[in-house]
């Protein structure tokens, strides 16, 4: 009941507000935006508005290489709504010329982190220190959770330049975004937003080793170690999820968004190298794979994918909604079937496909020959964040699909 009343008050923002003052226009250029996540913490990125030539906005978020355009944005008196691409995700509060206050909400998690944005301030990070002895470019071996049960393991790949850093965490489920920040004295600070996700890093820093606590919004902070090791890997991830024993094939009937029951016997599929793709409409590496899946098929044809959908969606209709809002933002033209709403949990995907030991991860992708055998399943997505390790995935995908097609 709570968090009802908490949205239905971020929702009443846009219809009841404290004045109705069309004159008040947002500053255009660069803002940045705080999020209070916890331990009185703040996680920071950048902003930038513009003015259309209609009078309306756009926006944009930075996250070091990465550019999130923000194009559906609604304003009414001192009022705004913005609504991030895909996700669910949205930002809503009142303005004035040079400030925001709100709320950054996800209805279907119910969760609601307070936010502030200022204008005309570019730098994501206030640095105090003058020492900049430390580097941590390379390669860092990092374990979440350490000595706890929930423990995983973790892979840093970062970038330094003076004080700035780039660069992510890559687990074997996937990456932790393009995070960006600094090193400040024998601190590290690294942020992202993507409108799915807030992630922030704190980290006290020596020359080869990191003790600091990761942050996920204002809901969940873990601990986390790291030992520079520029010969660390993490585990194969074709090696982590697998046909139980028994089993070659996969089998699956789900329906699309029109209500059609589509299934791997299918026609359409036989004789067919055919990718099936878990993934959920929440999820940003889901979003960074759909993106390559989408692009790969534009210059390949005679290849067949078909997504699963896992949604946290409290109903049926709002799942459907988010996969058509996906595979409308982003061109998908291969079918997403709905597999499970409600809830994300992955022992209740694996009873969908019990063929599989598991699920693991989302993305999960599952390569199907033609005679319809699972030659090889890919837990997780290392995007476009891990450099190297993405143009490694690409190559990697390129040669398996040849050879299934060559077949």
């Amino acid at each position: 009941m709570r968090f009802c009343i908490s949205v239905l008050s971020v929702l009443m923002l846009l219809v009841g507000c404290k004045e109705n003052r069309q004159d008040v226009r947002l500053s255009e250029g660069q803002w940045l935006v705080e999020l209070e996540v916890m331990d009185n913490q703040v996680l920071p990125f950048n902003l930038k508005v513009n003015k259309n030539t209609d009078g309306g906005y756009s926006m944009q978020v930075f996250n070091a290489e990465e550019v999130i355009d923000i194009d559906e944005i609604e304003i009414k008196g001192d009022s705004i709504m913005m609504q991030t691409p895909v996700f669910e995700g949205y930002l809503a509060g009142t303005f004035t010329e040079n400030t925001i206050e709100g709320q950054f909400v996800k209805e279907s998690l119910e969760r609601i982190v307070p936010f502030k944005a200022v204008y005309g301030i570019e730098e994501r990070f206030k640095t105090i220190s003058e020492n900049l002895n430390k580097n941590i470019s390379g390669i860092w071996e990092t374990y979440f959770s350490p000595n706890l049960e929930e423990e995983y393991v973790g892979k840093g790949i970062f970038l330094q330049e003076n004080d700035k850093v780039t660069g992510t965490f890559r687990t074997t489920t996937g990456d932790y975004r393009f995070l960006e920040g600094v090193v400040d004295g024998d601190s590290l600070k690294l942020s992202a937003f993507d409108g799915a996700h807030a992630f922030l890093f704190n980290a006290k820093i020596t020359d080869s080793t990191m003790n600091g606590v990761f942050y996920s919004g204002n809901h969940f902070k873990e601990p986390f170690i790291a030992t520079r090791n520029d010969g660390f890997e993490l585990p194969d991830p074709d090696s982590l999820t697998f046909l139980n024993e028994g089993y070659d094939k996969l089998a699956f009937t789900f329906p699309d968004t029109e209500g059609k029951m589509i299934s791997l016997s299918d026609e359409k599929y036989k004789d067919k190298t055919v990718i099936v793709q878990l993934l959920g409409t929440w999820c940003p590496n889901c979003l960074d794979e759909t993106k390559f899946l989408v692009d790969y098929l534009k210059d390949n044809s005679g290849i067949e994918v078909i997504g699963l959908a896992f949604e946290s969606a409290k109903t049926k209709e709002i799942a459907i909604k988010g996969i058509k809002r996906l595979k409308d933002r982003v061109g998908v033209t291969y079918p997403i079937l709905l597999a499970q709403y409600g809830t994300y949990d992955k022992q209740k995907a694996q009873e969908k496909l019990p063929m599989l030991n598991h699920v693991l991860s989302y993305p999960t992708t599952i390569f199907i020959d033609k005679k319809g055998k699972v030659r090889k399943i890919h837990t997780g997505f290392n995007g476009p964040a891990t450099g190297d390790k993405y143009e490694e995935f690409k190559t990697d995908f390129n040669q398996l699909i040849t050879k299934l097609q060559n077949e």
